[in-house]
C-alpha cells in the first residue's frame, strides 16, 4: 500500500449532487463528476485488514476483490482495475449506481471511522472502462452446439446470458415488454440509471453473439412445448413481478395505483422520447406513498419532477436510529435511518403509520385514513403491529402509490406450463445448481430468491450460468457414452 495510514489520515468523500433546484428540473443522472485523483484518494483508504470482509457474501455477493482493484486504482492503473472488477461483476456500471452497497457496511474501516467509498470507486472504474473503449465483445472461441433460452432480461437474466454465451452455448433471451432490460429500463427512474448506460452494456452482449427477442411472452406468444423442442435448456429469471396489495376498504377507488406501474408509464414516455404526459401523472396532486424502502423513494423523486403538490411517504416500522441498532452489529446490513435524494428534495415522512381505509367522492380517491403503531419484538424475531387508540387521522390524496415490495414472481402460464416446483414463499424452488424439478430448466435472480438486489441477482444469474453449463457438459458426455454424437 502506498499510504498505510491513509484510512486514518484522510477522510471519506463521495461525489456531490447537484442542487436540489436544478435537479428536480430534469430527468437525468445528477452527480457532480469526479477527477480521478480524488479517486485515486478514497482508493487509498482501503485499509491492509487481512481479513477483507467487504468481499464476503455479507458484504459482496458477487464476491468482487474489493482490495485488490482498490489497490490498482490507488497507483493509477486503472486498465488492471477494470480487469480485476469484471473478473466478478458482468455489470459493475450498474452496481456502482444501484446497489445499496453492503460491502461498505461490512468494510472493517467502518467499525471505528466512515467506510471507504467503494461502490463510488466500483463506478468510476467501470465509466472509465467504457469512455477509454475497454468494453469489448468477448464473443467464445468455439461453439459448444448447445442453446439456452434465457426469459426475463433483467439483471440476472443479462448476466446468465452473458455466461453462458462465453461458454460457448446459443443464448436467446425472451422479453415481454418491447424493449430489453427488465425493471432496469422500466422499473428504475433515469435520473438513477439513464439508460444509455444500460444499451451501451447491451451492445456488447450483442457483440458477443446473444441475441434478444423482445414482445414475446412465454406461455402466450410462445407455447413451452415450443420452446423446449428449440432449446437445451431453460433459464427463468423473470424477477418477483407480483406486488404486495393494500386490502383495506375504498382500494377499489381510482388513483390508487402499483408503485411499479407508475414507474414503468414516466420511463416508457422517456424511453420514446415523447413530449406527452405518462398514464400515470403527479403534476399539482397530493401523493402518498405506501411503503419507505428504495422502490418508495424512486416513486417520491418521480413525483417531485413531475410537479406534484405534496409527497409524503407512510412507512409502517418506527423511525430507525441514527447510527447502527444494536441488533444489526457489524459486519451485518445496518438498521439505522437512510435519507435519499428524495427526502431532500421536499418529500414528508412519516413513520409507524398503517392505513386503514381510502375515501373519495364519484370513484376517485380524495383521503386516506390511518392510524398510528405501536411496535413490539417477539421472542421469534417478528414484530408485533398494535394500533394505538385514539391516533386516528386522516390526510388528503388524489393520487396513492403503493409501495410494499413483492410477494414473488407472477403465476404466469410460463410456470404453470413448464410445472415447476414453487418453494414456501411462492418463489421458483431449486437445489443448489438452481435447477428446478424439471430437467434442463433453471432459475435465477429474484424469481428464485425472492425481491431482492441487483448484486444478487448477477451473483444468480452467473451462479446458474455455471449450473446450466455444467448439466449441458454432463448430458454431453452421457450422449458419447450413448454413442449418440
Amino acid at each position: 500500500m502506498a499510504d498505510p495510514k491513509g484510512f486514518i489520515t484522510l477522510r471519506r468523500a463521495t461525489p456531490e449532487r447537484q442542487t436540489v433546484g436544478e435537479r428536480v428540473r430534469h430527468w437525468g443522472e445528477f452527480y457532480q463528476p469526479v477527477p480521478d485523483v480524488s479517486v485515486r484518494t478514497q482508493a487509498s483508504r482501503c485499509m491492509d485488514c487481512g481479513v477483507p470482509f467487504c468481499q464476503g457474501d455479507t458484504g459482496c455477493p458477487v464476491r468482487n476483490i474489493i482490495p485488490e482493484w482498490n489497490g490498482l486504482v490507488q497507483r493509477g492503473e486503472w486498465r488492471a482495475a477494470f480487469d480485476s472488477l469484471h473478473s466478478t461483476n458482468n455489470f459493475p456500471e450498474l452496481t456502482g449506481r444501484l446497489c445499496p452497497a453492503p460491502c461498505e457496511s461490512a468494510c472493517v474501516l467502518s467499525i471505528v471511522n466512515e467506510p471507504v467509498a467503494i461502490r463510488h470507486i466500483e463506478q468510476s472504474i467501470a465509466d472509465r472502462g467504457f469512455a477509454e473503449g475497454w468494453v469489448q465483445p468477448r464473443p467464445p472461441r468455439r461453439a459448444t452446439g448447445f442453446k439456452v433460452a434465457v426469459i426475463g432480461s433483467g439483471p440476472a437474466g443479462l448476466a446468465a446470458a452473458q455466461q453462458l454465451r462465453r461458454f460457448g452455448h446459443g443464448v436467446v433471451v425472451f422479453e415481454k415488454s418491447e424493449r430489453v432490460g427488465g425493471l432496469l429500463r422500466f422499473g428504475i427512474p433515469e435520473f438513477k440509471l439513464e439508460k444509455s448506460v444500460l444499451d451501451s452494456r447491451l451492445d456488447q452482449l450483442e457483440g458477443e453473439g446473444v441475441q434478444f427477442r423482445t414482445g414475446v411472452d412465454i406461455g402466450e406468444d410462445l407455447t413451452v412445448e415450443e420452446l423446449r423442442a428449440e432449446f437445451d435448456a431453460i433459464c427463468i429469471a423473470i424477477g418477483a413481478g407480483m406486488p404486495r396489495n393494500l386490502e383495506v376498504p375504498g382500494r377499489d377507488l381510482a388513483g390508487i395505483h402499483f408503485a411499479m406501474d407508475f414507474l414503468t408509464a414516466q420511463n416508457r414516455m422517456l424511453n420514446d422520447h415523447e413530449n406527452k404526459l405518462p398514464q400515470i401523472n403527479a403534476r399539482d396532486r397530493n401523493v402518498v406513498i405506501i411503503g419507505g424502502g428504495d422502490t418508495g423513494s424512486d416513486c417520491a423523486g418521480t413525483c417531485i419532477r413531475q410537479g406534484a403538490r405534496s409527497v409524503t411517504q407512510f412507512e409502517l416500522l418506527p423511525q430507525p436510529p441514527q447510527g447502527r441498532a444494536s441488533s444489526t452489529p457489524w459486519p451485518l446490513w445496518p438498521m439505522m435511518l437512510r435519507s435519499s435524494h428524495a427526502h431532500e428534495e421536499g418529500t414528508h415522512r412519516d413513520w409507524s403509520v398503517a392505513t386503514t381505509a381510502f375515501s373519495g367522492e364519484s370513484g376517485y380517491v380524495q383521503q386516506i385514513q390511518a392510524v398510528r403503531l405501536e411496535t413490539k419484538p417477539l421472542a421469534d424475531g417478528r414484530i408485533n403491529f398494535s394500533p394505538v387508540p385514539g391516533t386516528e387521522f386522516e390526510v388528503e390524496a388524489d393520487l396513492v402509490l403503493l409501495a410494499m415490495g413483492f410477494t414473488g414472481p407472477v403465476k404466469s402460464r410460463l410456470l404453470m406450463d413448464l410445472g415447476v416446483d414453487l418453494d414456501s414463499r411462492g418463489n421458483v424452488a431449486t437445489n443448489d445448481s438452481h435447477q428446478t424439478n424439471v430437467a434442463g430448466v433453471f432459475a435465477a435472480g429474484d424469481a428464485r430468491r425472492g425481491q431482492s438486489l441487483i448484486v444478487w441477482a448477477i451473483r444468480e444469474g452467473r451462479d446458474a450460468a455455471d449450473g446450466i453449463n455444467r448439466w449441458l457438459s454432463e448430458d454431453s458426455r452421457r450422449a458419447v457414452d450413448r454413442g449418440a454424437i
